[in-house]
């Protein structure tokens, strides 16, 4: 049941609300508050879905009100009621966070509407912060070894800038992971981030699959199609595994990069994109330089910002921070119980060579969970992770 927040301090008005908004949907469960600072307590005490205040009242004006609910609960979206002569208040309020403004005395259809859409607005933002929620866990960062932390640090002061950054490391160690963290403490965050897998798409296709490509440029372009830099426009592109991209692609990112604009294949029409680029990579690019096969100038516009991820060998002390979160996780997957892992099962886990990093060690706890008995034991480990 939705619960709406009728503050006015005109009772008459209160009651005309109250009884339009009772009589149209009985799912509405209406509350009042004759001035703004009743209004304030109220929310205090109880959560509201909808909130209806007056401009013009004692005490506490709708203004002071509309800046005290933004502080308290942002995510309750809150409608301003209007007489005459407050309507360009009422829009100024929108400016300030308001939802929405309704004049006096209330059009029914215009009141129930507006009513309507900011419940529906509501849901899709505990919906968003949900969802944020989710991915926000998926992509946690696990770990209080040096290494780790010291990356926390300069996840912390990058990410509120659009500075590029580039993330080298082996396979497995949580490249990606930290591509992702970036991303959610940006100024972007609302935005877009698009993934690309330079590594997993055939050179002949990696431009059109970054920049679009328009009908007939190719055999099987038969209609025009936006590009991976034209999607995360707003947002951020992550360019997983670059040092496998082609040298004409390389060439036509270095221009991205330079003048904010990108080309779809059998075009010569500029689009400006705005998208913060992430780059990522296992392999020595320097050395990729000396070969001829990455070019200079790109690696130097890439790496603004560098983040070296250690391997899971150079961390060992994180290991056991990062069983018992694949163990919960794990757990919660599969709608089971989560499993303990004795400390004998931990050390033994501490000593293996894991050359296959967070990725193998993830894989091997799972394995563990399964074959396992009711506790992981060391003998467990022994015997269904000596692979590893």
């Amino acid at each position: 049941m939705a619960k709406i927040l009728v503050i006015e301090d005109e009772a008459s008005i209160r009651r005309v609300l109250i009884k339009i908004l009772s009589e149209e949907n009985n799912s509405y469960h209406v509350d009042e508050a004759e001035d703004g600072l009743a209004g304030i307590e109220k929310l205090k005490e109880e959560d509201f879905d909808l909130i209806l205040c007056d401009i013009k009242m004692p005490k506490m004006d709708g203004i002071e009100v509309l800046e005290a609910i933004k502080k308290i609960k942002p995510e309750i979206p809150v409608v301003m009621i209007s007489g005459h002569g407050d309507l360009d208040t009422a829009v100024n309020t929108m400016k300030l966070g308001a939802f929405d403004y309704i004049s006096k005395p209330p059009d029914l259809n215009r009141l129930l509407n507006t009513v309507r859409n900011a419940l529906d607005r509501k849901e899709l933002v505990v919906e968003n912060t949900r969802l944020k929620k989710k991915v926000s866990k998926n992509y946690e960062m696990i770990g209080n070894s040096t290494e780790i932390t010291r990356i926390k640090e300069i996840i912390e002061k990058v990410a509120p800038t659009d500075a590029r950054v580039l993330i080298m490391g082996p396979n497995g160690t949580g490249k990606e992971l930290v591509a992702h963290w970036i991303h959610q403490k940006s100024q972007r965050s609302n935005g877009p981030m698009v993934e690309v897998n330079c590594a997993a798409i055939p050179s002949e296709l990696i431009e059109s699959e970054l920049f679009g490509h328009v009908k007939g440029a190719f055999t099987s372009a038969v209609k025009d199609r936006a590009g991976k830099f034209e999607a995360a426009n707003g947002g951020t592109i992550f360019l997983d595994e670059i040092g496998d991209m082609s040298l004409s692609a390389q060439a036509k990112v270095l221009r991205a990069l330079q003048e904010n604009k990108v080309s779809r294949v059998g075009s010569d029409k500029d689009i400006k994109v705005d998208v913060r680029v992430i780059a990522a990579t296992n392999k020595d690019l320097k050395k990729e330089i000396e070969e001829k096969k990455f070019r200079e100038d790109l690696f130097h516009r890439l790496a603004v910002i560098l983040i070296q991820v250690p391997p899971l060998n150079e961390r060992r002390e994180d290991i056991p921070l990062l069983v018992e979160f694949f163990a919960q996780k794990i757990a919660e997957e599969q709608g089971n119980n989560k499993k303990e892992f004795t400390q004998g099962a931990i050390n033994l886990l501490k000593e293996y060579d894991w050359t296959g990093n967070i990725r193998e060690l993830r894989n091997v706890v799972e394995r563990l969970i399964i074959l396992g008995g009711n506790k992981v034991t060391e003998e467990d480990v022994k015997l269904f992770a000596s692979k590893a």
